[in-house]
């Protein structure tokens, strides 16, 4: 059991990475099958196999659509609320809607992934460093800042230069460009959002995080760096 459980009706930032930082989505299908992983495993008891979910459902990344029946929140173990899945990693913020129901949702998806990348790549053994690790988020404001930090880790990373190019994060949804059945994330309960001010108060961010993440990257390599000084806007 976690040293601290996680509550019923809290908002956590859950993130997980794979071993040896180990690439674990190579292509469109393998993120996608993620995607479609979150979505059945949401539901306490899915109605389907995955397998005939798979064949019914649809949801969209790049030119590829894939879709999924509307449930019930009493239904649901957990709310998403936003998300980016990277080659190496992925995070999640997620609402707690039942006891235990975020260690029951990330011990269903992660398992089931790694099943499937196994097969797929004729591989063995665990695919994930260790368990899930959790923040818990405790005011809007945490929580808003939080979803830029992870709808920036593609640009942050370089993959690429603005974050609605990449398909596999919600960042499109928050921005309200995609069909609303193809909504994987349901934040409107929790953050008013302007399309207009997210998409500046994102994108205004990218050199700044992108710095952050070369200092980390020094902090690591070099245990005794030069000192930083303290990073200031004009």
């Amino acid at each position: 059991m976690r040293k601290d459980a996680l509550v019923v009706g809290e908002i956590y930032h859950i993130f997980n990475k794979s071993i040896a930082e180990f690439n674990i989505f190579n292509n469109t299908s393998e993120f996608l099958r993620m995607l479609n992983v979150i979505r059945y495993y949401q539901m306490e008891k899915p109605l389907i196999k995955f397998s005939d979910f798979l064949r019914s459902s649809r949801v969209q990344l790049g030119d590829v659509n894939i879709s999924f029946p509307d449930r019930s929140n009493k239904e649901k173990l957990v709310e998403i609320i936003a998300y980016c899945l990277m080659p190496t990693h992925i995070h999640l913020i997620l609402k707690q809607l039942k006891e235990s129901s975020i260690s029951i949702f990330m011990n269903h998806i992660l398992n089931s992934y790694t099943r499937y990348f196994n097969i797929r790549h004729k591989r063995k053994g665990p695919l994930w460093e260790g368990r899930f690790k959790n923040i818990l988020v405790t005011t809007d404001e945490q929580l808003i800042h939080i979803t830029r930090y992870v709808h920036l880790n593609p640009v942050t990373a370089y993959l690429v230069d603005k974050p609605e190019k990449w398909p596999a994060s919600s960042y499109r949804e928050y921005l309200l460009k995609v069909n609303e059945m193809d909504k994987i994330c349901k934040y409107d309960e929790i953050l008013n959002i302007d399309q207009i001010s997210y998409k500046d108060f994102v994108e205004d961010r990218i050199s700044y995080q992108r710095e952050l993440a070369k200092i980390k990257n020094l902090l690591i390599e070099n245990p005794f760096p030069t000192p930083i000084l303290p990073y200031r806007t004009a």
